[in-house]
């Protein structure tokens, strides 16, 4: 016999509010762990292939693994201080490119040429305000991440965390199965595997889409000549999972720089502005539809919100599981609206609603009336 429904929603209850209390708690202890476990869960399609080719778990995860560490010492050898590098000059070179924007201006509008001008003074403490903002920023970003944990512990157990959980994660999950409830297990089987599929779909599709235009961008801006292309590039790239957003920041950001770095060279305006709409219509009918999909069921609005709400309240440790429990909640929430829509509160008493035959009026006995 089941338990009772008040009962369910107070166990299921109470295991949130522990799971919550933990993050809250332990985010910066669990932070490793989270991202070793993300670092697994995308491995995992890439080890079942390999295993359906022949090799062994174990083998699949050691190639997995020695592929990895040899694509991560690659980014911090050759991108990375590149990415570093060009992201300082680029927040050194504002007061410049702002500078040669009054003059532009100026020479355009005449009347801007008076020192109190508001347009001029706007300019110069924008100028300014990115200098200053900009350095915080980076400075800030650096010793945030440095402050989150050890760096020499993050890197030493987040691969060996990813390693043991991507080896293990099948038996994890038959383990898991076989915890589950008798009675509702298959219904948390089904939403499981919706969940699951959502954030394959969104998870996996969309960093594969976010990775593969920002070193398209990045690639085609430095040859374009692009003086910030790298880091343009990488922008561009990063953002992408917001639709449009990624490709109109991106696109003005570069298009804005080419014109100052390029003025009078229309041709190379025009490559820097064709490669974004090139990369437009390579995500919107090549990448995303076939990585993607049109259905995982994540509006980008929803994903932002959990994303500010997790962050907020539970740090870099909460914008790991934001996504997970964005996509839970969506699945449970259809999962629920189904339910009532099925429901007689939704319905009400179809059968009184539905008109049935006409009655016959009963039978008089002997003349009388009717009983």
């Amino acid at each position: 016999m089941a338990l009772p429904i008040r009962d369910q929603l107070k166990y299921w209850g109470v295991a949130a509010v522990v799971f919550l209390l933990l993050l809250w708690f332990l985010g910066d202890i669990m932070l490793p762990f989270l991202v070793g476990g993300a670092i697994a869960y995308f491995l995992d399609p890439i080890a079942d292939r390999m295993e359906r080719t022949g090799l062994s778990r174990a083998m699949s995860t050691t190639v997995i693994s020695l592929a990895a560490l040899l694509l991560t010492v690659l980014l911090v050898l050759a991108i990375i201080p590149s990415l570093a590098e060009q992201l300082t000059a680029l927040v050194n070179s504002a007061p410049e490119i702002a500078k040669r924007l009054q003059g532009f201006l100026v020479e355009r509008f005449p009347d801007l040429a008076d020192s109190t001008s508001t347009v001029r003074t706007t300019l110069a403490n924008i100028a300014a305000t990115i200098q200053s903002k900009g350095g915080e920023l980076v400075s800030g970003l650096v010793s945030s991440a440095l402050g989150v944990v050890s760096v020499v512990v993050f890197l030493l157990v987040v691969p060996v965390v990813a390693f043991y959980l991507l080896l293990d994660w099948d038996r994890m999950i038959e383990r898991i199965d076989s915890l589950l409830p008798r009675d509702h297990a298959p219904v948390i089987r089904r939403l499981a595997g919706e969940i699951d599929a959502v954030l394959a779909g969104f998870v996996r599709g969309q960093v594969s889409v976010c990775l593969l235009l920002g070193v398209y961008y990045s690639v085609a801006l430095i040859l374009a000549g692009l003086q910030f292309g790298l880091i343009v590039g990488a922008i561009a790239g990063t953002i992408t999972f917001i639709p449009y957003v990624g490709a109109l920041v991106g696109g003005a950001l570069a298009i804005g720089l080419a014109l100052f770095q390029f003025w009078g060279d229309w041709v190379s305006i025009g490559v820097v502005a064709a490669i974004f709409a090139a990369g437009q219509f390579i995500e919107g009918n090549i990448l995303t539809p076939k990585l993607v999909g049109k259905s995982v069921g994540l509006h980008p609005v929803w994903l932002l919100f959990a994303l500010s709400a997790f962050g907020t309240v539970f740090g870099f440790a909460g914008m790991l599981v934001a996504v997970p429990v964005a996509a839970s909640i969506g699945v449970l929430t259809r999962f629920g609206v189904a339910q009532y829509q099925a429901s007689l509160l939704y319905n009400g008493q179809e059968d009184r609603a539905k008109p049935g035959p006409a009655r016959k009026p009963p039978a008089r006995r002997g003349g009388g009336e009717a009983e």
